[in-house]
């Protein structure tokens, strides 16, 4: 009898319908913007759940920047993270993540008053006021690629550079505290919107430049491989779904960023936040004409931003990318 119990126990253990359910609880984080909306559906469609993935939680940051500085101390999982930011927690943190599948390219953008800033070279003046991410930020790198680029005077523009939150940005911009500003998405496009002009696009500047990705731990990839493929397919059905759904992605995205705001803002800047209302039509513009949706990666670009990084002074070691990229589950 007991010979037959445990029998019974190993066909059960191994039968498929009862592997369904991964025992580990996952803890997802993601950026606040449009950048995570592969995620953002994937959870809306509750493809987690099918999957048979528990997710115990599913936190927003306002920025990359803050989600780099979350992975650093805490235990998250996974996490929906610019390309950049994810470089920083791995050479400056030592946190040891692994990028396992892209989301986007490019996604970021330059957003001025038409009326003050009508090209670059007005940023110079000295009564334009100009705004950007913290140093070390995707929006601050390609500030650098646009002086290098326009040939500008490095030194005298960043002395008057005032550093900000993208909806901080565009709220400061709204109330006529500064001239330019650069945001992630969706936050340049929502600018447009108000009547605000795009000056320069991410492809402008840095062309393939790698947007965000789906970073997870290396712990993650060692004891649970099978969650982390799972993990990629499910952000491959959600940016399937954004390229052949982009007006339905606005409004589920929409939906998830305006009861994710509620909760990722300290009561001060909800109050900022509050008079930035997101419209389905803000996200689909961001999805279908300010970022390519894709999973795939160019091991190339990356390298460049690791080496672009090292340049300026924001990693402390230059690196071969082949170290935080782990595509073998693509």
């Amino acid at each position: 009898m007991k010979k037959v119990l445990i029998l019974i126990s190993v066909i059960l253990i191994f039968s498929p319908g009862c592997a369904k359910k991964e025992r580990k609880s996952l803890k997802i984080a993601v950026e606040f913007v449009s950048h995570a909306s592969s995620a953002h559906i994937a959870r809306a469609k509750n493809w987690f759940e099918e999957m048979g993935l528990k997710v115990e939680a599913f936190d927003n940051y306002i920025t990359g920047m803050a989600l780099a500085s979350a992975l650093t101390r805490g235990d998250i999982d996974a996490a929906y993270i610019c390309m950049i930011p994810a470089i920083s927690s791995y050479a400056n943190g030592g946190v040891k993540i692994k990028v396992v599948c892209g989301t986007h390219k490019y996604g970021y953008g330059l957003i001025v008053n038409p009326q003050k800033v009508k090209t670059v070279y007005d940023l110079m003046k000295h009564n334009v006021r100009v705004a950007c991410s913290r140093e070390g930020s995707p929006t601050d790198c390609l500030l650098n690629k646009m002086i290098e680029k326009f040939n500008l005077d490095e030194k005298k523009l960043k002395r008057k550079i005032l550093r900000m939150s993208p909806p901080k940005i565009l709220l400061a911009l709204k109330m006529g505290k500064i001239d330019a500003g650069f945001c992630c998405e969706q936050f340049p496009t929502m600018g447009e919107r108000m009547g605000f002009k795009e000056l320069l696009k991410a492809e402008d500047l840095w062309p393939d430049m790698q947007g965000s990705v789906l970073v997870v731990k290396e712990e993650l990839i060692e004891k649970n491989p099978r969650i982390v493929r799972k993990l990629v397919e499910i952000t491959k059905m959600g940016i399937d779904f954004i390229n052949k759904n982009p007006d339905e992605s606005g409004k589920i995205v929409t939906r998830a960023l305006t009861v994710a705001g509620n909760k990722v803002f300290p009561i001060k800047i909800g109050k900022v936040a509050s008079k930035l209302e997101i419209l389905p039509e803000d996200i689909e513009r961001s999805l279908k004409f300010k970022m390519v949706n894709t999973h795939l990666i160019d091991k190339s670009s990356v390298q460049e931003e690791i080496d672009y990084m090292f340049k300026l002074g924001y990693i402390k070691k230059k690196f071969d990318a082949d170290e935080i990229l782990d595509l073998r589950f693509l």
